[in-house]
């Protein structure tokens, strides 16, 4: 869901002209786009479950590891964690997991009620923990946050700094919050300088720990074929960065890679942000840790719709020695704080993939 290669130290010098040559991603985005096609509200049962599971696959995950699994039956739909796309050193609690389950879920209520059918979700707690998602017959609605599913991404670039409405604030604050999860949106130059420090520092360790880099780098697709051959994870195109062959960028990550740059980044573009938002959910657990999944689609698909772009700056809640101190600058206590995101206006980014829906139907 983060994560930018910075590989653009390599735009200059003997590198560029087979930089270039390895950038083109064409044929990639041609397929991440058609895996965007527009909702087919189709007579075929089967069918339409299918394209209702599509929907939620177009959801976002903990570095694009769509860490789920769908059971479809005839009005029914369980979405349960698949447990082999952990992230065992980012995410040692799967909170991020169930975050993720959340979103394919929110992105799957909105595309049963665009073709005329409820969404009622309960969390099954019995195992590792699902979703069912029974549907009913309802009115067909089709919304703005539905429209925006396709379009929304995770936008690792530079936003331009200019400050958003308090109409659109409003509409991002409503969009974020639900039972048990409230969003605090911060706009202040001041606090944000505050939230700065702790990613900085929450980054600075993070980096120093090889467990991380080597469970990242497992995750990195360098090149465009690389992405569209495994379909998910974190595609280097997506962020801007040339693509590569796996063994070149594997290599100049090792060279390029490094703590200040990184922290640089953060402080460059937490800086050219509107703001950040942090979900924080009454209870720690699974059942809240997917609601605020859910709360943070909405938010994502009300920026998307509004023409708003955001990001994950997840290292304060990441780093368990950092979290608590970072809750209780934010005046909250023993609460956690769940997500950490950036919003703002800034350029479309190459979409990231996907997998197809048979690789994800159990």
């Amino acid at each position: 869901m983060r994560r930018q290669i910075v590989l653009s130290a390599l735009a200059s010098g003997a590198l560029l002209p087979g930089l270039t040559a390895c950038s083109s991603n064409v044929r990639e985005q041609e397929v991440a786009r058609a895996l965007r096609r527009p909702l087919a509200n189709s007579p075929d049962q089967d069918l339409l479950m299918r394209e209702l599971v599509r929907y939620a696959t177009l959801a976002p995950s903990s570095h694009n590891t769509q860490c789920w699994t769908f059971h479809v039956q005839e009005k029914s739909i369980m979405i349960a964690p698949d447990l082999s796309r952990r992230c065992p050193v980012v995410d040692p609690d799967d909170h991020h997991l169930y975050v993720s389950l959340g979103c394919a879920v929110e992105n799957l209520a909105h595309a049963a009620l665009a073709i005329g059918l409820h969404a009622e979700v309960r969390f099954e707690p019995s195992g590792p923990g699902a979703l069912q998602i029974d549907l009913k017959n309802t009115k067909a609605l089709v919304t703005p946050l539905f429209h925006a599913i396709t379009e929304r991404q995770c936008t690792r670039g530079d936003y331009d700094g200019k400050p958003i409405s308090n109409y659109e604030l409003r509409l991002l604050l409503r969009a974020g919050t639900s039972n048990g999860v409230r969003v605090i949106l911060l706009t202040d130059s001041a606090v944000i300088e505050k939230v700065l420090e702790y990613v900085v520092a929450a980054n600075t360790a993070q980096m120093a720990d090889t467990a991380f880099i080597r469970e990242l780098k497992t995750w990195i697709r360098f090149g465009a074929a690389e992405a569209e051959l495994t379909g998910d994870g974190l595609f280097s195109g997506a962020s801007g960065s040339p693509g590569v062959p796996r063994w070149l960028g594997s290599l100049l990550m090792g060279m390029f890679y490094n703590t200040k740059s990184e922290n640089e980044r953060y402080a460059r573009q937490i800086r050219n942000s509107s703001g950040i938002a942090v979900f924080v959910s009454e209870e720690n657990d699974k059942a809240h840790w997917t609601e605020v999944g859910r709360s943070y689609e909405r938010f994502a698909l009300q920026a998307t719709a509004l023409g708003l772009r955001n990001s994950h700056l997840n290292q304060p809640v990441e780093v368990g020695g950092i979290r608590p101190h970072f809750a209780a600058a934010l005046g909250l206590g023993n609460q956690r704080p769940d997500l950490i995101v950036r919003f703002g206006r800034g350029p479309e980014m190459p979409l990231s993939m996907r997998r197809p829906v048979q690789a994800v139907l159990v």
